[in-house]
């Protein structure tokens, strides 16, 4: 279940570069990263309530302010910001840069956790950080073509790995106390708020999406987001913690795959050994001490 959510993420991915780049779900109007992002949360919180109150009922919904407040940050400084950089960065870069970077999440907690004396500094941990900032430098091409460094895509990765390492950070405290699709709910009814004062219904329509545009937005919302989270919540019920990590480590591979069959994106030797080193700086962060 989760190495089929993160086949999901990872054709997600391959999808927007596709799009952002004209080659599927053609228009009169482009789909901008902002738009994708916000009928992304927008689709999602909507048919994820009507299922909640159907499978749960209305008794499913309260939760504390204390919690409604940090799932409002989480939603915003978190899924929010990280899922619009990192489709930027899809736009104005790679996907490999974008997913690779974006994955260097779990290292900036590691980093936060220690600088924060929530734990304890090794050298294992020191390597974790090492090896990804190594890996980045890799696979952004910083030993190969400075010139041509794509400084947007690669900052907008980087924002978008801060970002996600903020819901990291949060997220854990959420989910113990209350169930994890709740907060899922209410991080992503956060995001579309915030996405609606910021893109309002009229600018939307104004954009004159045709009917395969809207339907796109539609089902890449379904399948970037409600089926793969779904899928991943319920696959975490037979994977032990680091069984999990391993698996989700998936989704880089899938993106830079499916990108390269279907928008024909080329990978160097470099930025394979670059996405390799995130990769095991990755599981590295997130492995227990042995």
């Amino acid at each position: 279940m989760v190495a089929g959510a993160t086949f999901c993420w990872g054709g997600a991915a391959a999808a927007g570069k596709a799009v952002f780049s004209g080659k599927l779900s053609a228009g009169s109007t482009a789909i901008s990263p902002l738009a994708l992002t916000q009928a992304r949360a927008t689709f999602t919180v909507l048919l994820l309530g009507l299922f909640l109150l159907l499978r749960y009922g209305r008794s499913f919904f309260p939760i504390s302010r204390r919690d409604l407040l940090w799932c409002a940050l989480a939603g915003t400084l978190g899924t929010a910001s990280s899922n619009y950089f990192y489709y930027l960065a899809v736009k104005e870069s790679t996907v490999a840069i974008a997913i690779t970077l974006q994955y260097t999440a779990p290292v900036w907690v590691l980093l936060t956790m220690v600088l924060s004396g929530r734990e304890k500094p090794s050298l294992r941990r020191a390597g974790a950080v090492a090896l990804a900032m190594l890996g980045i430098a890799m696979t952004i091409g910083l030993f190969q073509h400075w010139e041509r460094l794509n400084v947007v895509g690669a900052g907008a990765a980087m924002l978008a790995s801060f970002a996600f390492a903020f819901y990291s950070l949060v997220a854990p405290g959420l989910v113990r106390r209350n169930h994890p699709l709740k907060i899922m709910l209410y991080t992503l009814l956060s995001a579309a708020v915030l996405w609606i004062v910021v893109n309002p219904p009229w600018r939307v329509l104004a954009q004159h999406y045709d009917a395969a545009q809207w339907r796109f937005l539609f089902l890449f919302a379904c399948l970037s987001m409600l089926a793969p989270y779904m899928l991943f919540f319920n696959g975490l019920k037979y994977l032990d913690p680091t069984r999990a990590v391993i698996a989700s480590c998936l989704e880089p591979v899938f993106a830079v795959l499916l990108a390269a069959a279907f928008v024909h994106e080329g990978v160097s030797v470099l930025q394979t050994v670059g996405i390799a080193a995130v990769l095991a700086a990755t599981v590295t962060a997130q492995a227990r001490p042995g």
